[in-house]
């Protein structure tokens, strides 16, 4: 591993967002300069870093916490979800992470997310 948590963020999303970065940084970095090196320096290098769970499970509980903020949180949701599927979480865990959120986000967030699930994988024509 890298020894800043930037070298970390970069090295991780490198595995399975190599874009991200780039794309964070087309879009906000005009009006919020370092946006993007800041999420993925904090985000990625300080939390996902982390020793003491893997990367799929770490982006099963990033779906299931989106899914219960609701539907404001589509977008991200969407992205973590093709984060999970890249780290090896199968559509069932997905939709099945999801639903488990109607208990504590209730059935309108677990529907929006589900939505967002179906309308990724859809994009993606995955079925695994």
């Amino acid at each position: 591993m890298t020894n800043t948590p930037l070298e970390r963020g970069r090295a991780l999303t490198g595995i399975f967002n190599p874009t991200l970065e780039q794309t964070l940084a087309e879009r906000y970095d005009q009006d919020v300069p370092d946006f993007a090196e800041t999420l993925i320096e904090f985000a990625y290098g300080r939390i996902y870093a982390r020793e003491g769970l893997d990367m799929k499970t770490r982006q099963l509980i990033t779906i299931g916490a989106l899914t219960a903020l609701g539907g404001q949180t589509g977008p991200q949701l969407e992205i973590n979800i093709e984060h999970a599927h890249a780290n090896g979480a199968s559509k069932t865990e997905i939709f099945e992470t999801i639903m488990q959120m109607a208990l504590y986000g209730g059935m309108p967030a677990a529907i929006n997310g589900l939505n967002v699930a179906k309308q990724y994988f859809e994009k993606a024509g995955a079925t695994a």
